[in-house]
């Protein structure tokens, strides 16, 4: 009978404080639980993340941000294959087994400026997480959201973007007792902006590694929203 008085009254209480906090509250206090000092903004470092994927060999990335410098290389290895992407400032420069590549030639490797800056996107936003959540045309929806997903109870933010940034809806969703930020999952959109129920994925965040001061995902376990289908794992690794 204890037992389940003190269920009740935790299930209570967490509905209460989700009631009483802030989306913005709550995206404050997750960015002081990631990153305490505020180092994001001068972040400088070298990491690896080794994909995992059904049928494929693994692919290793060797990651350089440098937000201060405007500096972003990634060189990832699969096989005997090595591709090298660098973005210094406003020059962009490919590599295909350490062999610089022309327009003409990164475009027979189908490689190109434009991937690159999608990596860089890519990388930055995800292991910028959740301090990117305040990024200019980040739309925060004002209700914090109480879900319960995979047995555990989390607080939850509903994300939008400006269509300059982006058309998926994005739910974050962060542990009630210290605020990490644990699942993320994002939907597609029709052409009226409405969430496409069966779309998307979800990635299951477990571990954490703490590179310049930051602590970051280290495992993320990705899926599809429809039927729980497994895709691949990003284990990251400090260089």
């Amino acid at each position: 009978m204890k037992f389940l008085l003190s269920v009740a009254l935790f299930f209570i209480t967490f509905f209460q404080y989700a009631q009483e906090i802030s989306a913005k509250e709550l995206i404050k206090k997750t960015i002081e639980y990631h990153d305490p000092s505020g180092n994001w903004n001068s972040f400088n470092s070298i990491f690896k993340v080794v994909m995992a994927t059904p049928n494929a060999s693994d692919r290793t990335s060797t990651i350089s941000i440098n937000l201060p410098a405007q500096y972003f290389s990634v060189e990832a290895t699969r096989d005997s294959i090595t591709t090298s992407y660098i973005l210094d400032k406003n020059e962009c420069t490919m590599y295909y087994n350490d062999n610089i590549l022309d327009t003409a030639a990164a475009k027979e490797k189908n490689m190109s400026c434009d991937r690159a800056n999608l990596y860089k996107n890519y990388y930055t936003y995800l292991y910028g997480l959740p301090m990117k959540l305040t990024d200019p045309g980040t739309n925060i929806d004002n209700e914090v959201l109480k879900r319960s997903f995979k047995g555990k109870d989390y607080l939850v933010v509903k994300v939008t973007y400006d269509k300059a940034v982006g058309n998926d809806i994005w739910y974050f969703y962060f542990n009630p007792e210290n605020y990490a930020m644990e699942v993320y999952q994002f939907f597609k959109t029709d052409d009226s902006g409405k969430l496409i129920k069966d779309s998307g994925e979800y990635i299951l965040l477990t571990e954490e590694s703490t590179i310049n001061g930051i602590k970051m995902p280290k495992v993320r376990a990705w899926y599809y929203n429809k039927d729980d289908k497994y895709l691949g794992t990003d284990t990251l690794y400090r260089n």
